[in-house]
């Protein structure tokens, strides 16, 4: 069969195959930093360093710790991939409260704060990227996030079940 794409024409066998893509369900955080232009604007050598420190000391011991796997990082911001909400939801809520704590002592203009969303559902595996319908939607909740974490419906629902977690959001 043939399909003519715009002014070429296509073999569709060649672009259907028997291969089946991954998939699976798992809950994907997205992350990154709140005001990062304005950061970058005002010290992007002081900013860089010290969002590296932050990811080194705490962020990324945190996604190992909670069984995550970092898919992408773009600048500021991170994909990263749980095979547990109540996982993505401990280690949203571990780094949040751990920068509030370090930016005590920073001043409001210059604190790394993160914006932080999470969805559950269906993505689909391909080269070592994630794929799935969710995922703008998990944008748009982390956009919504301010410098505080956003989960979706179910995964507050699957946080909620387990009681020594309690989901914590900072307010500015």
């Amino acid at each position: 069969m043939l399909l003519c794409l715009g002014r070429g024409i296509t073999d569709l066998g060649a672009l259907l195959t028997d291969e089946r893509a991954e998939r699976r369900l798992a809950a994907v955080l997205a992350a990154d930093v709140a005001g990062y232009s304005r950061l970058m604007g005002t010290d992007a050598e002081g900013t860089l360093t010290h969002l590296k420190a932050v990811r080194k000391a705490l962020v990324d011991p945190s996604i190992a710790a909670h069984r995550g796997r970092i898919v992408k990082t773009t600048g500021d911001g991170m994909l990263v991939e749980f095979a547990s909400a109540v996982d993505a939801a401990r280690c949203a809520t571990e780094v949040q409260r751990a920068m509030a704590d370090q930016n005590v002592e920073v001043a409001l203009h210059q604190r790394i704060e993160f914006r932080i969303g999470i969805h559950v559902g269906d993505i689909i595996i391909d080269d070592n990227d994630i794929f799935g319908d969710g995922l703008p939607a998990l944008k748009a909740s982390q956009n919504r996030a301010g410098s505080a974490s956003l989960m979706t419906r179910n995964v507050r629902s699957a946080a909620r079940s387990i009681s020594p977690l309690r989901i914590w959001v900072r307010r500015t």
